[in-house]
């Protein structure tokens, strides 16, 4: 249900499109639940299905809407609106403690189905080293990369200096004065001033359905100089990307006072400084 739902849509049509025979059901009314239109939005070749509750109840059997897709399904076997053997159903748990949902975390959960015996009662994107429920992530699988049409911007700022502001009306501008699609989302803490900010943009010719932070960056922005040896800011430049460097040195003088870690990586990835 929710936001989660678009991530789910997008990664399947990924999948589907690399020949994984996989769909996503999107709930759109939980209460009252139709058992109708959910038997009849599900193909009869459907062999498993994985239920996702952003929710944990300690104690339940599982987490509402896996119960309501149990029951619906048992009660549409029994009335007969159902023909031939009843699907396998596991249900899983995903972000728990405000976690991002990822593309690669709806993989996992596929993943999981493939298995001859999956997991029944799963939790994906949070390590559970005390149920041993979590799912494996391969965080290395991304859809950044493969959306060619849309430019992709993170901007690393420090709190107060105008960075955050300035890709807030930049996004707005874009969005509402250009035939693009857009996107801001801000990462930063309750004591914004001072503190570490991130800004990740997305604009496009097409609607973007990716409702989580960029992994894959076309254009990467470092406003503090400093950033550069207390983060990996380059880790979500994808190659080839431009990054934008402000620092206290001419242009030609630059390349020297930077560190081995940071130049090795520019020259990895061919990033336009």
């Amino acid at each position: 249900m929710g936001s989660g739902a678009e991530t789910a849509r997008d990664t399947a049509e990924a999948l589907v499109a690399a020949g994984e025979k996989i769909g996503v059901v999107t709930v759109r009314l939980f209460r009252p639940f139709s058992i109708a239109d959910m038997v009849a939005v599900l193909p009869k070749t459907v062999q498993s299905i994985a239920v996702l509750d952003r929710t944990k109840e300690p104690g339940a059997v599982g987490e509402p809407l896996y119960q309501d897709v149990l029951a619906a399904l048992a009660e549409a076997n029994a009335a007969g609106a159902w023909e031939g053997p009843l699907p396998i159903v596991v249900g899983g748990r995903y972000g728990l403690g405000s976690k991002e949902f990822t593309p690669a975390m709806v993989k996992a959960v596929f993943d999981n189905l493939n298995d001859e015996k999956p997991k029944p009662h799963f939790t994906v994107g949070i390590v559970d080293d005390v149920t041993h429920l979590s799912l494996p992530v391969d965080e290395s699988f991304d859809l950044d990369s493969a959306q060619k049409d849309v430019v992709k911007a993170v901007f690393f700022g420090l709190g107060a200096d105008g960075t955050v502001g300035a890709n807030k009306n930049s996004i707005k501008i874009i969005g509402e004065d250009t035939d693009n699609f857009a996107q801001g989302y801000f990462v930063y803490d309750s004591k914004k001033s001072g503190s570490f900010t991130i800004s990740h943009l997305r604009f496009g010719p097409k609607p973007i359905r990716a409702p989580y932070l960029i992994k894959r960056a076309s254009f990467v922005a470092c406003h503090q100089y400093d950033f550069l040896d207390k983060f990996d800011i380059l880790d979500l430049a994808e190659p080839g990307a431009t990054f934008l460097l402000n620092a206290p040195y001419a242009p030609e003088e630059l390349w020297p006072h930077l560190s081995q870690e940071v130049q090795t990586e520019i020259v990895a990835k061919q990033l336009k400084v």
